[in-house]
């Protein structure tokens, strides 16, 4: 399968990857907040032309699923299963821990995602396979796991890696597996939820 569409919008960054055979394009704004919906249309249109790629030709539609931004996460999936429903092709549903791991060569590794307030979305990996399910961890809990530690922004952790978030769409696109369906994956409430169970 090497015709695809990916996006990835699920955090300040905006990420499109088109792929048509050998004709490869990424197109990788790394300051978009607030502004996705506004931008990902035309980076997927000019990603599909610099490709000569059309929707209907693609064997799949890929994008990142959290956790992250929940309005990035949102536009993202929403605008996948558009085009894959439109074209009737399938999805593949890439989590924000997946865009990292398809990138590690260590066998047993944590990928974090900063949650703010000294606060990560951790996930962990064994031979390949997930050994520790999503969770949201204190700064000491990430830290008490003792592994290495991998991601995409400036994390505080000793054995750290910070890997170009850009560079890895591609490797998770063409490694994870089709989906039969896409959800965000959102490992805690939203703020305005929390806020509103603790009224």
């Amino acid at each position: 399968m090497t015709k695809y569409l990916a996006i990835d919008t699920s955090s300040r960054y905006l990420t499109v990857l088109a792929r048509n055979g050998d004709k490869l394009c990424l197109r990788h704004l790394p300051e978009c907040a607030m502004r996705h919906s506004v931008i990902l249309m035309d980076e997927i249109d000019k990603a599909l032309n610099e490709t000569s790629l059309k929707p209907a030709d693609c064997d799949f539609f890929a994008a990142v699923t959290g956790p992250g931004s929940f309005t990035g996460i949102r536009i993202g999936v929403a605008t996948a299963k558009g085009f894959a429903l439109a074209a009737d092709k399938p999805l593949k549903a890439i989590t924000a821990f997946d865009l990292i791991a398809y990138n590690v060569n260590s066998k047993n590794f944590i990928v974090a995602i900063d949650a703010a307030h000294a606060h990560y979305y951790v996930c962990g990996y064994k031979d390949g396979k997930v050994s520790l399910n999503p969770s949201y961890l204190s700064d000491a809990e990430v830290a008490a796991l003792n592994l290495p530690v991998y991601g995409f922004e400036d994390l505080p952790f000793e054995n750290y890696t910070r890997l170009d978030v850009k560079n890895c769409l591609k490797t998770a696109a063409e490694g994870c597996p089709l989906s039969e369906d896409m959800h965000a994956l959102y490992v805690r409430k939203s703020q305005a939820e929390e806020a509103l169970n603790g009224n």
